[in-house]
């Protein structure tokens, strides 16, 4: 894991808004290969898509060959509320760049069937090819997207109440009125943002700071969700020095020092160059090559130069099976197959040769009720 430390917020928000820019730029995308982004909403990554507007109209960036997907939608609430993260991110980002609506998918926080739309989301980052880069930012309590305390670090998207803080957190934008806040909403999952191939963090502001401290000097803990970055081949969080106020003085050092060594080598937080990089090339003739001195090997060139990471992923994935709970049963309406007998076992049954017992420890069934109708006749 990263950290990057900057003087102040807006310093933070510039670095994060430059290493997309940045990102983009190498993966040089086209029509039929787009770069796809994750997005986040929130006070967090206001700063990060002013600077990303600033750089589109200076002609630094273009946004037209780039796919997005934002991490969270409230439910009940319709598209055009001042507060939905619908017109959240048109009035702070789409609407100021070149990206075709077409591009954009946002959870649709009053989809007639809410399950169905999670599922179906959940494909189209599959079907896009994957989330390149995904951008978030934190709760105070440490959460990513939606995904409160106690959330699965396996999960997907899918429907999820709100903790009272959060509530209470979102209360601002609605006239601090907490009848007025939804206290449900759709988010992708722990497991979602893990299957990105880049994760970058904004954080700013003493109001973080424990959450940033919990989450990198602290181990994996599904109380604090964006601590399972430290599971992710390459995370990165970038933060202003209000949010270091809860890590200790040799924390900071260290990830200061290792920055400075990485700037004085040429070398930033920058992903290995053949990991889904832009459209791929064309498979090139066979070649021969020499083993042992002998041209007794052949192999395509496009394999010979192969990737040595194609598609990095979380340690939650290695450990989970590839069928999973959510990949077998994505909506939980599935019904006991009527074809499927269920037979009564006993002990006794799965005995090959019974005769080598001379006994029984224990009366058998016929004998324990020859025996209670006795006492039945007894007592009566």
């Amino acid at each position: 894991m990263r950290l990057i430390i900057r003087d102040d917020t807006e310093a933070a928000s510039f670095y994060v808004a430059s290493y997309i820019v940045e990102r983009i730029k190498h993966f040089d995308p086209a029509p039929a290969h787009p770069f796809v982004l994750g997005l986040p909403t929130g006070s967090s990554p206001l700063g990060v898509y002013r600077i990303l507007v600033e750089k589109y109209k200076a002609g630094e960036i273009s946004f037209e060959n780039v796919v997005t997907f934002n991490m969270d939608e409230y439910i009940g609430i319709p598209r055009d509320h001042p507060q939905s993260y619908h017109t959240f991110m048109w009035q702070h980002f789409f609407s100021h760049v070149n990206i075709h609506p077409r591009n954009v998918h946002i959870l649709d926080g009053n989809a007639p069937n809410l399950e169905a739309e999670c599922v179906e989301y959940e494909a189209k980052i599959k079907s896009s090819g994957g989330i390149d880069l995904f951008l978030a930012g934190i709760g105070e309590d440490g959460h990513i997207a939606f995904n409160e305390p106690g959330s699965s670090l396996a999960s997907r998207t899918r429907v999820k109440t709100l903790a009272y803080d959060t509530v209470l957190a979102n209360s601002r934008f609605f006239n601090d009125d907490l009848d007025q806040v939804p206290k449900m909403a759709l988010t992708v999952g722990v497991q979602t943002v893990l299957e990105a191939r880049e994760v970058v963090v904004i954080v700013h502001g003493a109001r973080k700071s424990l959450a940033l401290q919990r989450c990198i000097e602290q181990g994996v803990n599904h109380m604090w969700t964006l601590s399972s970055l430290q599971l992710h081949p390459h995370p990165m969080i970038v933060c202003d020095e209000d949010a270091t106020l809860e890590l200790q003085v040799k924390t900071v050092k260290y990830f200061k020092s290792i920055e400075q060594v990485a700037r004085a080598q040429g070398f930033e937080q920058i992903l290995p160059s053949k990991i889904r990089t832009g459209p791929s090339k064309p498979a090139l003739p066979a070649q021969t090559i020499l083993v042992n001195g002998e041209r007794d090997r052949h192999v395509d060139a496009a394999e010979s130069e192969s990737p040595t990471i194609l598609a990095p992923q979380p340690t939650t994935s290695r450990l989970l099976s590839v069928a999973t709970p959510a990949s077998e049963c994505p909506i939980r309406s599935r019904s006991v197959s009527p074809d499927i007998e269920l037979v009564p076992d006993r002990m006794a049954s799965r005995i090959a040769d019974s005769s080598v017992f001379r006994g029984r420890l224990t009366p058998g069934p016929e004998v324990q009720a020859n025996g209670l109708a006795r006492v039945n006749a007894v007592g009566a």
